[in-house]
């Protein structure tokens, strides 16, 4: 039996995916986290083959918690399952040492397949996403942008794109302020616009929010 800890904002999400899995003879939901303190708690008291991880869940502020939840869980595998663009995040999370990456537009069908090959082994990341790490010279506009952006970058734009401001996104990343103003300057330059509306508005047009 593949012990599950589902880590998730939504309540609708944790009924949706209990009720689903319950009467698999393959999975079990052991825990249920709705933040990321809560995750920690679960993961030092209890055995967990797999966590089902949001990336907005409440907490987690950096992929770097991620790799560091890679390093200090290391028999704990992960599955990313969020709204966030695969495209866009996929990457960075298969650099930070998830198993699998599932978008939540994706039948459960295909999260139940992701557990069981995670299980066994198997790193499971989309075609789309495989495609584009093989095809690295061979982009469209957005692609290429997607590889001029660091992931520190990323994450700043994100919370910038949210209406947060320097100081709010320096306290969540545990940044300098004038250091989040750096990553805001780099942004504008690799975008080529010259403010902040314009830069959401883009980041936005071309899906890297």
């Amino acid at each position: 039996m593949i012990k599950v800890c589902l880590a998730d904002n939504h309540p609708i999400v944790h009924y949706g995916i209990k009720s689903y899995f319950k009467d698999s003879s393959e999975v079990s939901i052991v825990g249920h986290a709705e933040n990321f303190q809560a995750l920690e708690e679960i993961l030092n008291k209890k055995a967990v083959d797999i966590v089902i991880l949001d990336l907005d869940l409440e907490g987690l502020s950096s992929i770097n918690l991620v790799k560091s939840m890679v390093k200090d869980y290391a028999s704990t595998k992960l599955v990313i399952y969020t709204n966030l663009s695969e495209q866009m995040y996929a990457p960075n999370a298969l650099k930070a040492g998830v198993s699998a990456y599932v978008h939540k537009t994706a039948k459960l069908e295909t999260l139940a397949s992701a557990l069981s090959k995670v299980n066994n082994g198997s790193v499971v990341f989309s075609d789309v996403v495989k495609k584009n790490l093989a095809l690295i010279g061979k982009r469209n506009k957005s692609e290429r942008l997607y590889r001029k952006l660091s992931t520190r970058e990323i994450e700043v734009l994100r919370y910038l794109s949210d209406g947060k401001k320097n100081k709010e996104i320096a306290k969540i990343l545990d940044l300098n302020e004038k250091t989040v103003s750096t990553y805001k300057l780099r942004l504008l330059t690799k975008l080529n616009v010259t403010n902040l509306v314009d830069l959401v508005n883009k980041a936005k047009t071309l899906e890297i929010v």
